[in-house]
């Protein structure tokens, strides 16, 4: 069961398996949408359902409100376009009390920025209580992926279970048509009829690599109206309707995770799991001591505490041994990859495609560019094959799919399992 907080802090309504009343009374809002006359919103995509003979007034759409301003014009392009909007924000982590840091995602002050431009839209306004389960599917989950010596991403994961899933089920328990967020990413039709992904207009703000784990089912209900404009443009839509909102940083920090020390919070949820261990280099000398694998990631130079005439990249973390392997440079570089908890958006099957050999880009960290290669089979199970070695590719982290040869559709993607040195 959840429980939704009411329009302006009123009774909370449980939400089972039936739909909610919440055609409360609520005040007209106080934005003036022809101001919007003089913003460039050709890129917004609000047709969300083409071709659909109701009038948009017996549309509704639940507007995941963030508190940040992407989700905040999401809600107010929805208003302006004439549908039914109802505005819910989750609260995610520390009863949305703790967190004031700027830059840090699902805060109190977010949960008060969205219910003021609620109320300056004039729509109802709620905030879901997912703190239980944010800390079960997220939380615990980043933890126990880090003391695995793999690199977790909490993001990924919060799309994937609590905005995506549980989200979408009470979203649809409230009577909603679709529900719409504020990602830079596109949702197109493809020629079999079936929802598909696309990169965002703005490569700046494409969120796709986020996104890959979203399933078919879920894009049936999903909409996204920021994925054709522009970040400045949104601003400027933000600033024309008086949102309190319009200048507002982006969320930039893992919301749990405010100081980005990520070996606190796995301590803190798994005191003393941490234990010390050698760092080992990788033709078996015993370089130095740890403190814990949880202080380390792939790639890593700085830090290692350990003199030596060469320059030392951490190259593998083996949790099991509480070791830490370093080595040289041109270790790092990964020939291939093995993924699991796939999900797949091309034709046909993942496996198909990895059969055949389909080429495609490669995607393994938020902030690198896609890079060329073809689908392959690793030991029996999906991969991907890199035209030229890619450096730091670390297990937990997500290699996410895209069509060759523009790299404009995303074809899926999954956790990286295992990696293939090129050295080896």
């Amino acid at each position: 069961m959840t429980t939704l907080i009411g329009p302006r802090g009123g009774p909370a309504h449980p939400v089972n398996n039936g739909p909610v009343d919440i055609d409360l009374p609520v005040a007209d809002g106080l934005c003036d949408f022809s101001k919007l006359a003089n913003v460039d919103l050709s890129g917004a995509d609000l047709d969300l359902f083409p071709g659909d003979p109701r009038p948009r007034s017996e549309i509704r759409v639940v507007a995941a409100m963030s508190g940040g301003v992407d989700s905040s014009v999401v809600a107010a392009l929805l208003k302006y376009a004439g549908y039914d909007v109802i505005g819910v924000t989750l609260q995610l982590y520390d009863h949305g009390a703790a967190l004031k840091k700027q830059g840090a995602c699902c805060a109190g002050q977010d949960i008060h920025d969205a219910r003021r431009v609620a109320e300056a839209l004039g729509i109802p306004h709620y905030v879901l209580d997912y703190e239980s389960r944010f800390r079960q599917q997220v939380m615990e989950d980043f933890a126990d992926t880090y003391l695995k010596g793999s690199t977790p991403i909490p993001c990924v994961r919060c799309n994937q279970t609590v905005k995506f899933k549980d989200l979408l089920a009470t979203a649809r328990d409230l009577g909603a048509d679709a529900m719409a967020t504020g990602h830079y990413i596109r949702r197109a039709i493809g020629a079999n009829g079936q929802a598909q992904l696309a990169r965002a207009a703005d490569p700046d703000r494409d969120q796709s690599y986020f996104l890959f784990a979203t399933t078919r089912e879920q894009l049936d209900f999903l909409r996204f109206p920021l994925g054709g404009m522009k970040k400045p443009d949104v601003r400027r839509a933000a600033s024309a309707l008086g949102l309190q909102v319009a200048a507002k940083p982006d969320s930039q920090d893992i919301c749990f995770v405010p100081a980005g020390k990520y070996s606190d919070i796995v301590e803190k949820l798994r005191p003393g799991a941490a234990g010390a261990g050698d760092i080992v280099h990788m033709d078996g000398r015993v370089m130095g001591r740890h403190e814990g694998v949880i202080r380390y990631t792939i790639g890593q130079r700085r830090g290692l505490g350990v003199a030596t005439g060469e320059p030392l990249f951490v190259t593998k973390l083996d949790a099991p041994n509480k070791r830490v392997i370093v080595g040289p440079r041109e270790a790092l570089l990964t020939s291939a990859l093995a993924i699991g908890e796939s999900n797949w958006l091309g034709e046909g099957s993942l496996m198909e495609a990895c059969a055949a050999g389909v080429p495609a880009l490669a995607r393994v960290r938020s902030t690198r560019a896609p890079v060329p290669g073809r689908m392959t089979l690793v030991d029996g199970v999906p991969g991907f094959v890199f035209d030229t070695p890619e450096e730091g590719v670390a297990p937990g982290q997500a290699c996410v799919l895209y069509a060759a040869p523009d790299g404009a559709s995303v074809l899926g993607g999954g956790f990286i399992t295992a990696t293939v040195s090129a050295t080896a």
